[in-house]
């Protein structure tokens, strides 16, 4: 190979490179310590005004100064010797725990992976106490697994069992249109709930009307759930002069699960719209609200009566 060819290190033929290395490195160090930084100020103030200033300004003796300018002086005067030295015991105290107790958190962990520490402290005293050892606290428990690496979950993909009982859980789909129908045939009927206050007393009013045949039908709950919307429903088919083939309601939660399986049972369809309070949408509904304001407003009878309505065209 030609000797011009060769490539060398652009920095491999400057003296003192390896000096400046460490300057550099030094200077890096010191300059991420507050502490070295306000030893290196001290000693300039004592070089400058003495001891007795110094001491008054900083509470510090001649003794340590004279101690920082050694480390200064062995150094070569390198201000990261002022960095102070780690404090951590040479000899560190060792956990010392029996082997059986260990292996009886391992077998733990390994049957129940997600048992925390908490949990494994009665079932480790109860073991402790069978076998004659002595028991362990909580905070060890948690040191033992960490330092033991006592984990045990699954990573990646999980098996998916399609015969388990999750998998073969029975879930109701919720039906959903984007506009509201328009019924022709007697029988359409639309169901809400209703939020009033009457003399400061919160209650909830179930709404149903007929959008064809205009009869409408309304009654008091103090709560809003789905054993009280089965139960409005069977006194609406008991009250309502047409069959109910169609319930058109929003997805409310006391519309949902347990619900549409009763109210399925009685009538043909039922249609849940995707868009909140979607039943009170059509005209005929808010005349039906309307009406029903002021018969809470302008009427004396009591707030246990069922009321209801075969409204106008």
């Amino acid at each position: 190979m030609d000797h011009y060819a060769k490539a060398y290190p652009i920095f491999s033929r400057i003296r003192g490179l390896e000096e400046v290395k460490k300057v550099i490195s030094s200077l890096k160090r010191f300059s991420r310590d507050e502490v070295a930084k306000e030893r290196l100020k001290i000693i300039e103030f004592y070089d400058e005004y003495g001891e007795k200033a110094t001491t008054k300004a900083f509470g510090v003796k001649r003794n340590t100064i004279w101690v920082w300018k050694k480390r200064l002086k062995e150094s070569r005067n390198s201000i990261s010797s002022l960095i102070p030295n780690s404090t951590t015991p040479r000899t560190k105290r060792t956990m010392i725990t029996n082997p059986k107790v260990v292996s009886y958190i391992k077998s733990l962990r390994e049957k129940y992976p997600r048992l925390g520490k908490e949990k494994i402290k009665p079932l480790l005293e109860k073991y402790c106490l069978k076998e004659g050892l002595p028991a362990i606290e909580v905070s060890t428990i948690g040191k033992v697994i960490k330092r033991n690496n006592f984990f045990f979950q699954k990573t990646g993909r999980v098996y998916h069992n399609p015969n388990s009982g999750f998998a073969k859980r029975k879930t109701t789909k919720r039906i959903r249109v984007k506009y509201a129908p328009k019924p022709t045939k007697i029988g359409y009927v639309e169901m809400d709930t209703v939020l009033r206050f009457v003399d400061g007393i919160r209650y909830y009013f179930y709404q149903a009307i007929d959008v064809k045949g205009k009869f409408a039908f309304s009654s008091q709950y103090d709560h809003l759930n789905s054993q009280n919307t089965v139960d409005f429903f069977k006194k609406l088919e008991r009250v309502s002069p047409y069959l109910i083939t169609t319930v058109q309601t929003d997805n409310g939660l006391e519309f949902l699960g347990e619900t549409l399986r009763i109210i399925l049972k009685s009538v043909k369809s039922l249609t849940a719209l995707s868009i909140p309070d979607a039943a009170g949408l059509t005209g005929l509904w808010k005349g039906l609200t309307e009406l029903f304001r002021k018969s809470l407003l302008t009427t004396t009878w009591n707030i246990s009566i069922t009321p209801y309505f075969l409204l106008e065209n």
